[in-house]
């Protein structure tokens, strides 16, 4: 057994050329592309047994090798994944079930009868690969690239496949993501966090990709460091699996949901204080206001807008075409996995902020948001309300994803009200009057629905 630490990354074909004659690769690569035809045939039960326990079965052929693989359940986020892989040579081209032994073997189908495994679909392409290597520091680092251009084939269904993959074969799992970030500067790449297998389940079921990832588990005594970390990760992961499958079918929720992603990191992000320095931020603020900045404006719009809803998923590929996307995912990616928050706190009170429980900062934070929000203001003058939605933003972003830490009546029904507040709050006023009264009613309303909560009466008091 092993474990695969790799990346992948999805190109055009433009940019699959132009990575084979990328300088940074070229100065790396000390014996040049090696083009082998790979011919991939992928087993599962009629029911997908294998699918739902996230285990890749397979046959390869590799020239005159043929090598079974086992993948087993792993670690997927922001395109980077951590996998146990089991290979084994076998002399001929057939499924041999004696090796899916109780050493490889995952427990959750030990009592699958293995009899009924059967060819389900192919990926067959072209792999050009070599053995990157430089020195990190005082470590030797070496990443094999490979750059893959074929297709997945499921039935009568095909997708293509043209991506960039890198495995980690010697050094930190850091120096993968500091390697693919050197060459999105100018190149457009996108981390996909979906495997050829996953591709090869869609084309028979679009739904059985799942667009967003687990919740992270939070206790009231998770530090706010640990806390924000697993929050922002999972964000990061989630917005790229929802641009990978809005990509992929273009459904109009899946690009709401990814803006929405965006929006929480951008609000939580800015709410840690001290905990994080202005000067730490300040590059990933910046790119998440440049692409809400396009995004937010076009998916309000399009909420009423058909023609803005059909013609957004060729915006979509535009954007994905740019180096835009794929620089922001993989900076953010080694911002996180640095801590780069932490690195220049400085401060004992930023220290020790990092370090407090949930239960002793989060209900500090909305209570001191829940002050500074001022309702009864707006609910005398609705039509600014707006002018508070980064606010409101910070209160949601929280409340949706660690409400579960607090102890306070009525706070699931508090994050109703506030998300009425929310939408109202981001509807544009209207030039019609009659339509514009009945806006700032339902602010007013609105308002004074939220400050009646029970909840919010409680964080007024924390």
């Amino acid at each position: 057994m092993q474990k695969e630490t790799e990346i992948k990354l999805r190109v055009s074909r433009e940019t699959l050329a132009a990575l084979r004659e990328h300088p940074l690769l070229k100065k790396r690569n000390k014996s040049g592309w090696e083009s082998r035809e790979l011919l991939n045939q992928y087993f599962d039960t009629p029911e997908r047994d294998l699918a739902k326990a996230k285990v890749a079965l397979r046959l390869r052929r590799d020239g005159e090798d043929v090598i079974q693989t086992l993948k087993t359940r792993g670690e997927s986020v922001a395109g980077l994944s951590v996998r146990n892989e089991y290979d084994w040579n076998l002399p001929k081209a057939k499924l041999d079930i004696k090796k899916l032994d109780g050493e490889c073997w995952p427990q959750e189908l030990a009592e699958l009868d293995k009899k009924t495994l059967k060819p389900i679909f192919t990926t067959d392409f072209v792999r050009e690969r070599a053995e990157i290597s430089w020195g990190r520091g005082k470590a030797k680092v070496v990443i094999e690239a490979a750059l893959d251009l074929g297709h997945v084939i499921a039935g009568k269904q095909k997708e293509e496949i043209c991506e960039l993959e890198l495995e980690l074969r010697e050094g930190e799992p850091a120096a993968l993501l500091e390697l693919a970030a050197e060459l999105a500067e100018k190149l457009a790449l996108m981390p996909c966090d979906i495997s050829k297998a996953e591709r090869g389940y869609r084309l028979f079921d679009a739904n059985s990709y799942a667009v967003t990832l687990p919740a992270p588990v939070l206790t009231p005594e998770t530090p706010l460091d640990d806390a924000f970390a697993a929050l922002a990760w999972h964000l990061l992961g989630n917005s790229q699996r929802l641009a990978e499958q809005y990509r992929f079918n273009g459904h109009w929720r899946l690009l709401q949901d990814w803006v929405q992603q965006l929006i929480d990191l951008r609000a939580l992000v800015s709410s840690l204080g001290q905990a994080a320095p202005r000067q730490s931020t300040n590059a990933l603020r910046a790119a998440l206001d440049a692409l809400l900045e396009d995004w937010r404006p076009l998916v309000q719009i399009g909420q009423d807008d058909e023609d803005v809803r059909k013609a957004a998923p060729e915006q979509f590929l535009e954007e994905l075409e740019d180096p835009r996307w794929g620089q922001f995912s993989l900076n953010t990616s080694r911002w996180l996995m640095e801590r780069s928050w932490t690195v220049d706190r400085g401060t004992t009170r930023g220290n020790r902020q990092g370090a407090a429980q949930l239960q002793s900062w989060l209900p500090r934070l909305l209570s001191d948001e829940a002050i500074a929000l001022r309702l009864n203001r707006y609910q005398q003058q609705p039509e600014d309300l707006a002018e508070q939605l980064p606010r409101i933003e910070r209160i949601q972003a929280w409340l949706r994803l660690a409400r579960n830490v607090l102890e306070i009546p009525e706070l699931d029904r508090l994050y109703g009200e506030m998300n009425k507040l929310q939408e109202l709050a981001n509807m544009p006023i209207s030039e019609d009057a009659e339509s514009n009264d009945e806006l700032l009613n339902a602010r007013k309303q609105q308002a004074i629905a939220v400050y009646q909560n029970r909840a919010w009466k409680t964080l007024l008091r924390a």
